[in-house]
């Protein structure tokens, strides 16, 4: 009993640190409505910060109590700038895109903030001082508990009071409050929105820099904290209810104790277990513990313009004949490597397009599509691993496998929307990943399933390019024929006006359903052909970045463009690999050109370099 007191302690300690992060997380979207995926670098630039002022210059040489607790401070603060000028500089000049755009520019702030990590402090692993006053243990029921662990369990608490008389016995406080509720009409009333705007992100950025700050005595500052941070702070967030701090403070306290105790109780399933809580919260509650359910109805968007009528033969054979001459009569005079990379970008361009055509069409968000791309590539797996089942086989039963995985997440998924539905893919998603991952008997488990090979006649890169081409050509035609037929049509209209499309007698549950199992068996084609591609399947293949891949396709692509699937994948893996072959610090660069495309081209590639077309 002693032992599982301390244990409810140990949950009591992370739940704090958790709940620093996701009130900062919690005040910016509840403002902004802006989902922030570089919250976790600004909790891990907190960690390199205090180190660096508790390790160097003047702090250093002070020590002792106001040497550590101002190095902490200071870092706190430090990261709010720093947040707030990221607000001013990128997150302001893409307020009136579309929410996932604005998450688009959040992800390639991460990509910036990693490589100027990697940059500024190198890849070892940092290890800070013990904090002063708080070194060695105390007592506690006969056992030793750690005196820092205890400050930890008072800091959630103490700042969550901080936080409720900010918000209600300040005039700051009452104009976030208001703008959470109706950011119109606070507007309407003259106040100015940037600088509130401004002060949340300074706000939510300080508090994930402090929570960043605290760990230093607790663990080793690395440049994986940032990924690692965000996707428990993202389900603290969604389990307690989107813009609640209570909630947020409800579920970071019940996710600290599973935690704690689920290592000793189900410790095959301690990396999924927070996940599997957060997809039966939101199967139960979609707004989640302590969220509300929006008020009134929800206005019908613009009527999109109906589709542009399919271009005529001439127009078609003009555009379709130079791009059939290089696919086809170009790659025999090219290297390996090129065919590689060819192969690669037929993929991808069925990936985005499988996810872009739940976007689009469909009108639902998804964080986990990745689910349904290691879906496919381990049923061709383990047919070859278990059965001996040739190429051909595994290739026709794996979009087959993804769908029925598809039917089975999408049933439970197109029930909610917006960021509910998308945090429900992505939990499911996980869930799928960590099966992959532990099932080691069945998948091999990290090590992965190896020596899965094309048939002979397909070994070679060539034979093999023209395959990947008539498959992702086919299942990527397929999904766009689908997008102009009656059942395209009517998940566009279901999703533009879900009112009216029910009062002409339209099952928008099931328009959804059926086409998020189609874009699975599409994302579940393209997993197989990039296993056979590369002789093997790992785990990753079903990862959550794996999943930011096909998103960051498909906005940078275009998400109301029937073309943005094709340039953005194009882009996104071609910039890839230059860039890799060209400096270590690839992810900077990247992340550049990704936040000048979001600044300047807020359509998207194809919404550029095109003609403005209709909502696809």
């Amino acid at each position: 009993m002693e032992a599982l007191a301390l244990q409810a302690l140990n949950g009591l300690a992370s739940a704090s640190s958790l709940f620093l992060v996701s009130a900062g997380l919690t005040i910016i979207f509840g403002v902004s409505r802006i989902v922030n995926f570089a919250h976790g670098s600004f909790y891990m630039l907190g960690a390199y910060l205090a180190w660096t002022l508790t390790s160097q210059g003047p702090l250093a040489e002070w020590g002792g109590f106001w040497g550590f607790w101002g190095a902490v401070l200071l870092a706190a603060l430090a990261v709010g700038v720093i947040g707030a000028a990221a607000e001013v500089l990128v997150l302001r000049r893409v307020y009136q895109a579309p929410e996932l755009f604005q998450l688009l520019a959040t992800f390639a702030l991460v990509l910036v903030v990693q490589d100027l990590a990697l940059l500024l402090w190198g890849a070892e692993d940092k290890f800070g001082p013990r904090a002063p006053l708080l070194r060695g243990a105390v007592e506690i029921l006969g056992l030793r508990f750690p005196r820092y662990e205890l400050f930890m369990i008072v800091v959630g608490p103490v700042v969550l009071g901080l936080l409720w008389l900010l918000l209600h016995r300040t005039r700051f406080g009452i104009l976030l409050r208001a703008a959470t509720q109706d950011r119109e009409m606070v507007a309407a009333l003259g106040v100015d929105q940037r600088r509130l705007f401004t002060g949340v992100f300074f706000l939510g950025a300080a508090l994930a820099g402090l929570a960043g700050a605290l760990q230093l005595p607790r663990e080793a500052v690395t440049l994986h904290m940032d990924m690692a941070i965000i996707v428990e702070a993202f389900v603290v967030v969604v389990v307690g209810g989107l813009g609640s701090l209570p909630g947020a403070f409800l579920a970071a306290l019940l996710i600290g104790e599973l935690h704690a105790f689920g290592i000793l109780a189900f410790p095959r399933i301690t990396l999924v277990l927070v996940f599997l809580v957060m997809a039966a919260v939101l199967v139960l509650r979609p707004y989640g513990l302590l969220g509300r359910r929006p008020s009134g109805l929800q206005p019908a968007a613009p009527m999109a313009a109906p589709l542009p009528p399919p271009s005529g033969r001439r127009q078609r054979v003009l555009v379709t004949l130079p791009a059939a001459v290089v696919l086809l009569l170009l790659p025999p005079f090219l290297g390996d490597y090129a065919r590689i990379l060819l192969t690669d970008f037929a993929v991808f361009i069925l990936f985005a397009a499988s996810l872009h055509f739940i976007m689009g069409p469909g009108g639902m968000a998804s964080f986990g599509h990745a689910a349904y791309f290691g879906a496919g590539a381990y049923a061709a797996a383990l047919l070859a691993r278990h059965m001996g089942a040739p190429m051909e086989v595994g290739l026709a039963l794996a979009p087959f496998a993804a769908g029925l995985v598809g039917l089975l997440f999408g049933w439970l998924c197109v029930r909610l929307s917006g960021v509910y539905a998308a945090m429900l893919t992505l939990a499911l998603a996980q869930i799928a990943w960590s099966i992959a991952f532990q099932w080691v008997e069945v998948t091999g488990g990290d090590n992965g399933i190896l020596g899965v090979w094309p048939s002979d006649w397909a070994k070679d890169r060539l034979s093999f390019w023209y395959l990947a081409l008539l498959l992702c050509g086919l299942g990527t035609w397929l999904l766009r024929r689908a997008i102009r037929a009656p059942f395209g049509l009517a998940l566009r209209a279901q999703r533009d006006s879900p009112l009216r499309a029910e009062a002409v007698g339209l099952d928008g549950f099931r328009l959804r359903w059926l086409g998020f199992a189609l874009a699975a068996a599409m994302a579940g084609l393209a997993g197989a052909v990039f296993a056979y591609g590369k002789g093997s399947v790992f785990p990753s293949f079903l990862g959550i970045p794996r999943s930011v891949d096909a998103l960051v396709m498909v906005l940078l692509g275009g998400v109301q463009t029937l073309s943005g699937p094709i340039l953005g994948a194009v882009a996104y893996i071609g910039l890839q690999d230059q860039l890799a072959r060209v400096t270590d610090l690839w992810r900077l660069l990247l992340g550049l050109v990704i936040l000048a495309l979001v600044l300047f081209f807020p359509r998207g590639l194809a919404g550029a370099i095109a003609r403005p077309e209709p909502r696809a």
